[in-house]
């Protein structure tokens, strides 16, 4: 089943290649979508994919690559629309 994540992360996660290394998972796990910083500190993406694969990469987002600090990560499951063709960051 295909299925869409909306994530928002908080806590040190900005300038420790948190998006690099999401957008890297994301690639890897072949999950579409975006990331991207947010203004107030926190970092934003949307995944959509297989089930199990966007599971991967919203677990990797609770704890982020080596050097963040991940405080909090709340995950809005969303109905899968197919918008994305491939993997961004913004």
């Amino acid at each position: 089943m295909k299925v869409k994540a909306h994530v928002i992360v908080s806590g040190r996660v900005q300038g420790v290649f948190f998006r690099a290394e999401t957008a890297r998972a994301a690639v890897a796990n072949h999950v579409t979508g975006w990331v991207r910083n947010l203004s107030n500190g926190r970092v934003e993406a949307v995944f959509e994919g297989e089930e199990s694969d966007v599971e991967i990469i919203v677990d990797f987002c609770k704890h982020g690559p080596s050097g963040a600090h991940v405080e909090a990560a709340e995950v809005i499951w969303k109905n899968w629309k197919g918008e994305f063709s491939d993997f961004r960051i913004l």
